[in-house]
């Protein structure tokens, strides 16, 4: 392993630049005598993304994504630990399996940690083996994709996930209400004449398992939140006390869901992008602290998937190579959140929450380090994709910040035209 000095880097969130010392793969004190430069004159340095909600589609799906392409998605955008989810096929439901990923993502650019399903299959139905999971390698759990519907299976998971200590990361609708409808319900399902996903199937199962986790102790993990009711019962359930943590992506505090008038199939995510009131409100969640972290909810699917009528492509968009770009265009350029609060939004306090190799510029810590041009400007094309698929609905955008470098347990990943 080659050791590396940067030189000259920002911290995001300082003013003044430092020099960042990496002696076989860890943050040092002092240069190695046999350093190599790499000169980071004009970049902010952030420490490496963590994203807790990503789909790598591996096994049973590689034809969309597999753990190597996926993680090579993630160094570009400049993610150095990525949690993908068990719905694959067949589903991570098993230590096997667990240790399967783990396996397969040895050599990979980034590291890939899996997520094991609540119940077996994702059915609903019977709990898979926590202990065994966590044993084998599971950094969570979750049947996201498939809402735990049954409030006592979720309440029963809930305390045995707390006593092997995982956390769920639950996936809230509330499937008899959304079924397989491809909008928001709202104005652009009436203009479209087709029925559509209500807010509220969102806001009861957040609602249902902001309760429990008061009720049990157990902590529950909000995914992909979107709706503006949704925030605010997140909001009371911390204020009562709950040990509820949440997420959301840039999709739902970037986009609405006239985006679907615009995009077609490519803006059809789930849950759907809902309206600006619902936007707005999702970024004071933000802001607030209501919702803990920035994830992408990293779905890959074929151009010819995507390519079916609305109602027939499968839902999700692909997200590793454009978060922090957006992020950085839609709330720090905006005066937003500070580079500081991005950092804990889509670093620290992810690893925090998921007992994740802590990303940090510190000595002693595993290098996993990002470093980025706040100032370039581009437009996003699918020739920027390391992913296997590139169904992104910010296609054609402009973007301001981009990822340059990337290092990865002290590997440089991505970017290495940097070292001199």
């Amino acid at each position: 392993m080659e050791n590396y000095t940067i030189k000259n880097a920002v911290p995001a969130g300082k003013s003044a630049p430092r020099d960042v010392h990496i002696t076989d793969g860890v943050i040092a004190a002092a240069p190695a005598p046999d350093a190599r430069v790499i000169n980071a004159a004009g970049l902010t340095l952030f420490p490496g993304l963590a994203d807790a909600h990503t789909h790598f589609r591996d096994p049973g799906f590689t034809r969309k994504e597999d753990i190597q392409s996926g993680a090579a998605a993630a160094a570009a955008g400049g993610v150095t630990t990525a949690l993908c989810m068990p719905n694959t096929s067949p589903v991570i439901d098993t230590p096997e399996l667990v240790r399967y990923v783990l396996d397969a993502a040895k050599n990979a650019a980034a590291t890939v940690l899996p997520i094991a399903a609540v119940t077996v299959g994702q059915k609903g139905v019977a709990l898979t083996d926590f202990a065994a999971l966590k044993s084998a390698g599971a950094a969570a759990l979750s049947d996201d994709g498939s809402p735990v519907s049954s409030a006592d299976v979720m309440r029963r998971a809930l305390i045995a996930a707390s006593a092997a200590g995982l956390v769920i990361i639950s996936h809230c609708e509330d499937a008899d209400m959304v079924k397989n409808y491809a909008v928001n319900e709202g104005e652009v399902s009436r203009r479209l004449g087709i029925p559509g996903r209500p807010a509220i199937a969102e806001e009861l199962m957040v609602a249902r398992d902001c309760m429990l986790a008061l009720e049990t102790g157990a902590r529950a993990h909000i995914a992909h939140v979107s709706t503006a009711g949704s925030v605010e019962i997140i909001r009371r359930a911390k204020a009562l006390g709950a040990p509820v943590t949440a997420e959301t992506c840039p999709q739902y505090f970037t986009l609405t869901e006239d985006e679907i008038l615009r995009r077609g199939p490519l803006a059809r995510v789930n849950p759907p992008l809902r309206t600006r009131r619902d936007v707005d409100a999702v970024i004071a969640g933000l802001c607030d602290g209501t919702l803990d972290i920035i994830v992408t909810d990293h779905a890959p699917h074929t151009d010819e998937e995507k390519a079916r009528p609305l109602g027939d492509a499968p839902s999700g968009m692909i997200g590793l190579e454009t978060s922090l770009a957006v992020t950085l265009t839609e709330l720090y350029r905006t005066g937003i959140l500070p580079l500081a609060g991005i950092a804990v939004k889509m670093s620290q306090r992810p690893a925090e929450l998921f007992g994740l190799p802590t990303n940090s510029v510190a000595a002693g810590e595993t290098a996993n380090l990002t470093l980025v041009d706040l100032n370039e400007e581009w437009t996003v094309t699918r020739e920027d994709f390391r992913s296997k698929s590139k169904n992104s609905a910010f296609l054609g955008k402009v973007l301001r910040g981009r990822v340059k470098l990337t290092i990865s347990r002290g590997g440089i990943v991505y970017g290495g035209q940097y070292v001199v």
